[in-house]
């Protein structure tokens, strides 16, 4: 009975995490049609594919792995061709990279229990995804938490204090800290995503 509590309660998380992600990939697919489509379109793929990763059914989990596989890597190597216009597509990259990682790392763990026989052999290359996966939640936590900070200071007395004067530009800046939280939020799924590994 307390195990089918404990699958409820990470049927339900995942589930919430599935609809946060498709809301935030929603946001940015309307946002391409505007000034910054290119980083829209891409943040509506890492949405919109954290939104299908999250999805808690055995569905497909045959094609599920290489599909979602190739979308990053596709998606990783636009980012690399995007740094050329400057070092804030590098989360991008960071971002695609992880997720074909979540995406390629069950399979490959399902390939390696297949081996097992040559598992003791190699302790070394063993620890090679768990330090991965550590550090990419070392940077996802620092991401989260600076991306906390700034949505925090943008709607502090700051913002308060200008009174009329801010209320001019109300729209550009509500419209610019809903993009923030929507870069938090799928920061978070990463991180969530990160910890279940």
């Amino acid at each position: 009975m307390h195990g089918s509590a404990t699958s409820l309660s990470a049927s339900l998380s995942s589930w919430l995490l599935v609809l946060l992600c498709a809301v935030s990939g929603a946001y940015c697919l309307r946002r391409v049609r505007g000034a910054g489509g290119g980083a829209a379109a891409g943040e509506a793929v890492m949405a919109f594919g954290m939104a299908l990763m999250a999805v808690p059914l055995a569905l497909g989990g045959g094609w599920r792995a290489p599909l979602l596989g190739g979308v990053f890597c596709a998606a990783a190597l636009h980012a690399l061709w995007m740094l050329r216009h400057g070092l804030h597509h590098a989360h991008h990259l960071v971002g695609s990279l992880t997720m074909a990682h979540l995406a390629l790392a069950p399979a490959a763990a399902g390939q390696g229990a297949a081996h097992a026989a040559h598992a003791a052999a190699g302790p070394a290359a063993a620890s090679g995804p768990p330090l991965l996966t550590g550090a990419l939640l070392l940077y996802y936590a620092g991401y989260v938490v600076l991306g906390g900070t700034r949505l925090i200071a943008a709607g502090g007395p700051a913002g308060a204090a200008g009174g009329e004067v801010a209320r001019a530009g109300a729209g550009g800046e509500e419209q610019a800290e809903f993009v923030r939280a929507c870069r938090l939020t799928m920061g978070m799924g990463m991180l969530a995503m990160l910890l279940t590994m």
